[in-house]
């Protein structure tokens, strides 16, 4: 219908308003960033505040720690075995 957005979590729809908002997708980006370089703190800020308002977002934040972690015990799997 015209008119009418649709909105997947209430941060899409006060990111037009706030500095530090980012959307769903922006902050997706900064969790994997995250992972290889250190956050400046306007971004560790934005995904602090996103991450309090958003349902979907943390869930995702949780899948890439689990990733990592299973990362690291799968690289560290052939070392056990060889001894």
């Amino acid at each position: 219908m015209p008119g009418i957005e649709l909105v997947c979590c209430p941060v899409n729809a006060l990111m037009k308003k706030l500095p530090l908002m980012r959307s769903c997708k922006e902050v997706t980006a900064l969790v994997i960033a995250r992972e290889d370089r250190d956050l400046p703190l306007a971004e560790q800020l934005a995904l602090r505040v996103h991450m309090v308002i958003c349902k979907a977002c943390p869930t995702f934040e949780r899948q890439v720690l689990t990733m990592r972690h299973a990362m690291k015990q799968w690289r560290n799997y052939g070392a056990d075995n060889d001894e």
